[in-house]
């Protein structure tokens, strides 16, 4: 019976599914629910998710929020975050998370967004 219990794969490609949908409501639900298991896969969905859909402030939270777990951020999440606030113009956030993780795919969104700005 273990075997049907969720675990971080089901999670993931859970709140990963709401993220393709555009469902960061529910992805940020999924998120909760598999609070047990962090992880940098189902954070960095749902942080897609949620800048996908706009809510960067939410997204942003999020990704505060996963530094201070036992999961800590890696390339992906990073690259999703600034990309994000690229997304949303958002060039002091931006520059922030950029001076986290400095390489040439966040110099680039980094730029991006405060051209955007």
């Amino acid at each position: 019976q273990n075997d049907r219990l969720p675990n971080l794969s089901s999670y993931s490609s859970t709140i990963s599914a709401c993220e393709k949908a555009g469902q960061w409501q529910h992805a940020l639900v999924g998120k909760q629910h598999a609070e047990w298991l962090p992880s940098a896969i189902s954070y960095n969905f749902t942080i897609s998710a949620c800048g996908e859909a706009g809510q960067w402030q939410r997204a942003s939270r999020l990704f505060v929020s996963m530094q201070h777990k036992e999961s800590q951020p890696n390339t992906i999440c990073f690259s999703s975050t600034i990309g994000m606030c690229e997304n949303a113009g958002q060039c002091q956030l931006a520059s922030q998370r950029h001076e986290l993780l400095p390489n040439v795919i966040s110099y680039s969104s980094t730029i991006s967004a405060c051209e955007r700005a």
